[in-house]
């Protein structure tokens, strides 16, 4: 079973970070895509851009984002395919830009990939 894992992109990369996948929308400021140390970026799971908007402008609470993007992610069609791309890899770090590391919106990436995979 795969562990997933959560680190902001500023953090530096570890060797037990594993599969590393950058799940944001935009990429970070101030990081170089030659040095990001990612495998992979996958905007298509990340929050619609009208909801990570709503949430950040305040329009969201947390609670209403989390269960809107769970929605929106369950309903996804790459869902399927990211889960099969990682399910045999032993870890899988999810890297992000955002300084809340309570509110982010990977965590429901998280809870419904552990739901997902079992």
């Amino acid at each position: 079973m795969v562990t997933i894992k959560m680190k902001r992109i500023y953090e530096k990369a570890a060797p037990t970070d594993g599969f590393r996948v950058l799940v944001d929308r935009l990429w970070p400021r101030g990081v170089k895509k030659e040095t990001a140390n990612i495998d992979l970026w996958d905007k298509d799971i990340t929050p619609t851009t009208k909801l990570r908007q709503d949430f950040h402008s305040g329009v969201l609470s947390w609670q209403e984002f989390s269960a809107l993007y769970k929605t929106e992610l369950t309903n996804n069609p790459v869902l399927d395919s990211f889960v099969d791309l990682i399910k045999d890899k032993p870890t899988v770090t999810l890297l992000f830009a955002g300084k809340d590391t309570d509110h982010t919106h990977v965590k429901v990436i998280i809870e419904v990939l552990e739901q997902k995979m079992g």
